[in-house]
This record gives C-alpha cells, structure tokens and sequence, in this order.
C-alpha cells in the first residue's frame, strides 16, 4: 500500500467519523466533539460517570456535525483515577476508545501556560484527529489489560499496601515510645509492658499516650492477622495450574528470585504482555537512558523514569539480591569489572544490572533460557 493510498484511506476515515475527547472529574466530565481538523469543536458538559447522558450527547452530536446516525464513533481519554472501566463500556456501545498517557501529550514549552477543561477537551480531541490521520507523535497509547489479567494483580498488591501499613504502624508506635525515652518490643504481650513502662524519673506513661498506643497495637495485630491470610493465599496463587502459578514456579528455580519478585513480575508484566525486544521491556519499565546531545553539548540525563513505578523499584531490589547470590552469574561478573568498588559507580550501575536482568528473566520465562552463570535452586 502507498503512503497515497493510506492518506486517501485515513482522510476517507476521518470525514464519516464523529471525534470525541473526554476530559474526567470527580463531579463534572467536559466533552469534545469534531469531525474534521481545524474546526472549532462543539463542547458539552455532563455530570460524572452519566453514561446515560454520555451515549445521548454522542447521539444529538451526529446530527449537529452533519453525520449519519450510525456513523462510526472514535474517542480518548486521558488515564488517571477512574481507570479503565470507561473504557469497557465505550468500547461495549461500538466505540473505538483510546486511553491516552498524560505524561505524553505535547504541550506549549513556555514557562506558564493555561490550563483549564475547558481547553484541555478540545486540545485533546485535535490529537486524537491527528492520531488518526497518522501523527502519533501527539501522545501514546496506555494498553488496556483485561478485567482478568487486572484482577490477577489484586493480591500482590494487596501484599504490598498491608506490609506498608505494618511499618507505619510499628514505626508510629516506637517513634511514639522514643520520644518518652522508653523503649519496648513489639511483641506479645505489649499492652501489660506498656503498663509497666516508667520514665525517667520513675513515673508511669500518661493514660493517653498509653490509650492511643494500645488502640495502635490493636490495630497492628489485625494487619499482622490480614498478613496471615494473604501469605497463605499467595502460597495457593503459586501452587496454581494457570500461566501465573506455572510461571512464577520457574522464576523461583532461581536463586535471588523470591515470591514477591517472581509473584510481581509476573502479574504486572510476563503473563499478560507480549514484547518483541529487550527495548520494550525496558521502556515500560523506564530503565532506557536518555541523552542530551546538541551542538556541543552532550551529557546523559538519566533513565527515563516513566512506565511501572513498582517493576521499576523491584528490579533495582533485585539486581541487588542478584550481585549477592549469584556471585558466579556473567552479569554478577560484568558489573564487578566494570565499576569496581567505587560507591557512588555502584550506585549508578546497579540501574544498568536492573536492566540486562530484566531481559535476562523475561528470556528465562518466554524461552527457557537460564542466565548465563546463574545457579539454579536444588
């Protein structure tokens, strides 16, 4: 196909079709329709999460812009706080939705700019029309995962906001108790140690500080029970026959590779993903460089940051793990000659062991490939 035939195609695509960008807030959600670039799009406000109102504003839009009533319907919207379910029902009524990364639409460089729904909508509309017409550049795509691969999630991240609550808790508790110069385990048996605390000069602690951290052991010993549950749940997860449990099973083989580790990549990335490269796995993790050349000037700016915060934060963790157990691994290897014992060198390329570990599993789960070196579990 010629680059005359596909802009024939697209322009043949945008003339029949009604644009639609959709601008979410917590109470108000401000519509766009278009049909054509350089149009001024027609605006609409509706109250938050009214479908109902949505699919008639779409409807009273086709007629108003000069469209058939079943004229195809194309729409975007920015990710954020309400997810994805929007884009489940768009996409139930016959709509061709696209989810947009915020952090991706190019905006005006200068220092202040306006910024308001109302302007953000019809801005946004305009890229989804360029978008169409084969101009990515505007902003990319977020990919929509499945409700099942959403909810495979679930667990792991329930491991992960409970153990944070666990250490906020403890760390309230005996920051609580250092302040008062008294220092004790949070152990069984702490409510009757509380009461048996002294101070410095031998008096007991005050009945409001004892009430406020007893009501906070309390509130410890339910989270540690919640834990409970979930690392029986997650023993049962990994035992599973599914992809998930099969996968994570062999991340496990590894020595360095615990069940937090295996258990996240997995349902955050392996199983429901399919890349082509070792690029892809590092841009959506964000461990890509990103350098700076003009004219002279040439310096590295760092990685890129963007994608998976959490698969970012986990691969840092375990390429640390990774240089301590496997010592003998090529990789292990590579980063000892080729940053020493030089601290701040480590630090900095830790984030590159991050990277080729990351391949590295990816490679061991899609093709059975063991890292070179690596030491497997008995």
């Amino acid at each position: 196909m010629t680059a005359t035939t596909r802009s024939a195609e697209s322009t043949s695509v945008m003339t029949a079709t009604l644009f639609v960008a959709l601008e979410l807030g917590s109470r108000r959600w401000k519509l766009a329709f278009a049909i054509a670039r350089g149009d001024r799009p027609r605006t609409r406000t509706i109250v938050a999460s009214d479908l109902p109102t949505l699919w008639q504003e779409i409807a009273t839009a086709k007629p108003r812009v000069g469209l058939d009533p079943d004229a195809p319907v194309r729409s975007c919207y920015e990710a954020g706080r309400d997810g994805f379910w929007l884009h489940r029902a768009l996409v139930a009524q016959g709509i061709v939705n696209v989810v947009v990364d915020p952090a991706s639409i190019a905006v005006d460089r200068r220092r202040r700019r306006a910024k308001t729904d109302r302007l953000d909508a019809p801005a946004l509309v305009t890229q989804l029309m360029n978008a169409t017409a084969g101009d990515r550049r505007g902003g990319r795509e977020v990919r929509v995962p499945s409700l099942d691969a959403e909810a495979d999630r679930q667990l792991q991240r329930e491991w992960d906001a409970v153990l944070e609550d666990r250490k906020r808790l403890r760390n309230r508790m005996q920051g609580l108790l250092v302040t008062q110069g008294v220092g004790r385990s949070l152990a069984l048996g702490f409510p009757a140690r509380l009461e048996r605390a002294r101070l410095w000069d031998g008096k007991g602690l005050a009945p409001a500080l004892v009430s406020r951290l007893t009501r906070d052991w309390m509130q410890l010993r339910q989270v540690e029970a919640r834990l409970n549950v979930l690392r029986r749940a997650r023993r049962a997860r990994i035992q599973a026959s599914d992809r998930i449990g099969e996968q994570t099973r062999h991340l496990l083989k590894l020595r360095a590779i615990g069940s937090t580790g295996a258990l996240t990549l997995t349902t955050e990335l392996f199983t429901w993903r399919a890349f082509r490269n070792g690029r892809q796995l590092g841009a959506i993790v964000g461990l890509v460089p990103t350098p700076f050349r003009s004219d002279q000037t040439i310096r590295e700016r760092g990685i890129s940051g963007t994608g998976n915060r959490r698969l970012r934060a986990l691969m840092v963790e375990l390429a640390s793990g990774w240089l301590r157990w496997q010592p003998t691994s090529a990789l292990t290897r590579w980063f000892t000659a080729r940053v020493g014992d030089h601290p701040r060198a480590r630090r900095i390329g830790i984030v590159a062991v991050a990277r080729k570990l990351l391949i590295a599993l990816w490679r061991y789960v899609e093709h059975g490939i063991v890292p070179e070196g690596a030491v497997l579990r008995a």
